[in-house]
């Protein structure tokens, strides 16, 4: 099997009461789950695209077997953003960002307030699932989306993720039913600043 999925940073509960156990107990084992079993079914006999690194795989799609390409995109995405994620999210933590990311934030939105309206409104126009990122592209600070499971890796421009949030309702549905805003509100209590501003540094490397 090439690939598998990390083990979560964190108990199942640490999120709470903002995302809760039973959710993250069955978003990451379930569907991050699913997403790894189809990745590598779908790279069965593919010896060349197994040893790749997921980075690879999804930064050269146009590479892959027509046949195999939308589960490579679809899964790989999905095993990706989920990786990714799971970092992005720590107990105790929210507030705003410190440092070189915060100056960044406010000299590219205004301020950090300015920043979290477009997060926010990126996640909730985001149509059906989907994903909202803030990322470096062309060495500037952008918010953008993608639906379903891309990555920003195709959004162009070098961009590179520096946060991002899973919209899809299966992030949220059990504890927020419908209402994305409340989850995406709730969320930013559990935003791991560190993380995004290790990101931050090493995109603009």
């Amino acid at each position: 099997m090439a690939f598998s999925v990390p083990p979560l940073p964190y108990p199942f509960d640490a999120l709470e009461p903002y995302i809760d156990s039973r959710t993250m107990e069955i978003h990451h084992d379930k569907h991050h789950g699913a997403y790894v079993t189809n990745l590598n079914k779908a790279l069965e006999g593919q010896s060349v695209l197994q040893a790749k690194s997921i980075d690879d795989l999804l930064k050269g799609l146009d590479a892959i077997p027509e046949n195999i390409r939308a589960a490579v995109r679809n899964n790989g995405g999905g095993h990706w953003n989920h990786t990714l994620f799971w970092t992005l999210m720590k107990k105790g933590a929210g507030g705003e960002p410190k440092g070189d990311l915060a100056a960044a934030i406010k000299s590219s939105f205004g301020s950090f307030a300015g920043f979290q309206e477009k997060f926010t409104a990126a996640g909730l126009g985001r149509f059906g699932s989907g994903w909202a990122w803030l990322i470096v592209k062309d060495g500037k600070l952008a918010v953008d989306s993608t639906p379903n499971q891309d990555t920003p890796y195709l959004l162009g421009g070098n961009a590179k993720a520096v946060l991002g949030l899973d919209v899809w309702e299966h992030a949220y549905y059990l504890k927020y039913q419908n209402v994305r805003g409340d989850y995406i509100k709730a969320w930013w209590n559990v935003v791991n600043w560190d993380k995004a501003a290790e990101l931050f540094a090493g995109a603009m490397k």
